[in-house]
């Protein structure tokens, strides 16, 4: 089993950046594929990016390609989502998934969750 917290959320202006972190217990995260879902006020909750386990292959919604980037240290436990060129329509929840052996994209249904960080972009 392992939990996920995440921080990083915040107040910034549109165009600017932000980046999230992820930090996982236990001495497995290396086998887990991890992502970044988000989930804005009356929508449900989406992808957002996912890097696999096991060869840190890294994707991305269609929305957000070119301005996120996913990276992981495993040393550190930790995943992070960097996070530029930010619009006021990626204000939303943003929340970290844990998935032993996943593929680094899909649903997670059988993943970890945290308990996410606000992320708010004012225009």
């Amino acid at each position: 089993q392992v939990q996920v917290v995440e921080s990083g959320g915040g107040l910034v202006q549109a165009g600017g950046s932000l980046r999230l972190s992820c930090a996982a217990s236990g001495r497995t995260f290396s086998r887990y594929a991890m992502a970044w879902f988000r989930q804005a006020p009356g929508k449900e909750r989406a992808f957002v990016g996912g890097i696999s386990w096991s060869d840190g292959s890294t994707y991305y919604a269609d929305s957000v390609k070119g301005r996120f980037t996913i990276s992981r240290d495993n040393a550190k436990n930790t995943m992070y989502l960097q996070m530029n060129s930010l619009k006021p329509e990626d204000t939303a929840v943003y929340y970290c998934a844990a998935e032993l052996y996943g593929l680094g994209y899909g649903t997670f249904r059988n993943a970890y969750w945290g308990q996410g960080t606000q992320v708010t972009v004012s225009s």
